[in-house]
């Protein structure tokens, strides 16, 4: 892969996401109410990527070594205890996430 390659990739990733971003503020601007459903999915979705991500994350559960799976539990019920205090999806996850990492490199090794 050359430079160029990279630097249009990287040019091509940021020009999507920022379209993304603008496009709530492109469609409803400042004079337009957001719609209730759109609210609705902004209250719901947060919860829902977490859920998806505990089941995506607890997929390879029938491995059956208790090394394995018992930082998975521990570390899902940090994540649900920190979202369900402090209502921050990204928290939860960073939290959930570090949690996991000391788990099986200080505690399950």
């Amino acid at each position: 892969m050359t430079t160029t390659h990279l630097v249009l990739m990287i040019l091509v990733a940021g020009a999507c996401t920022f379209a993304t971003r603008l496009f709530p503020f492109a469609l409803f601007g400042q004079s337009k109410e957001v719609p209730k459903f759109v609210k609705y999915l902004g209250n719901v979705l947060p919860v829902a990527i977490l859920g998806i991500l505990i089941v995506y994350c607890l997929k390879d559960f029938e491995k059956g070594d208790i090394n394995y799976i018992i930082p998975q539990i521990i570390a899902v019920v940090i994540t649900a205890l920190v979202h369900i205090w402090k209502k921050n999806t990204l928290l939860s996850i960073a939290v959930g996430t570090i949690g996991y990492m000391l788990l099986i490199h200080f505690v399950f090794v």
